[in-house]
């Protein structure tokens, strides 16, 4: 149980820091090409794809001993989630993102359930 969600994780985790690099070096025009966007929203995007970048080294920081850093995962979580419903008003707002935002969006809105894992493998009683 504690390996497949370290896998899990594992595999999760990448896909963050793949968007947080694109991000970071392409700025919006690599989220959208053809969109016209101020220095400062372009700025902005570079800043939180940074973010993105420290979730993801968060998550290599507690995987190895994951069943120590529950703590560290509930504030995972929770920006995850946050994130997520952030991506829900816009869609609601504004209108759908991108496919891969509209992903992104069900995986953050989604993380509860491996916080509901964790519990778990938290909670398994050791062999004796």
């Amino acid at each position: 149980m504690k390996i497949g969600l370290q896998v899990v994780l594992g595999l999760f985790s990448v896909i963050p820091l793949a968007f947080a690099g694109l991000g970071l070096a392409s700025g919006m025009a690599g989220a959208d090409p053809a969109a016209t966007v101020s220095a400062a929203v372009d700025n902005q995007y570079r800043y939180m794809s940074g973010v993105y970048v420290l979730v993801s080294f968060l998550l290599w920081y507690a995987i190895p001993k994951i069943e120590t850093h529950f703590r560290l995962m509930c504030f995972i979580c929770a920006a995850l989630v946050i994130g997520g419903a952030g991506r829900l008003v816009s869609h609601l707002t504004v209108g759908p993102g991108t496919p891969e935002q509209w992903a992104g969006m069900f995986i953050e809105l989604g993380s509860p359930v491996l916080l509901l894992w964790l519990w778990f493998v938290v909670r398994k009683p050791k062999a004796a």
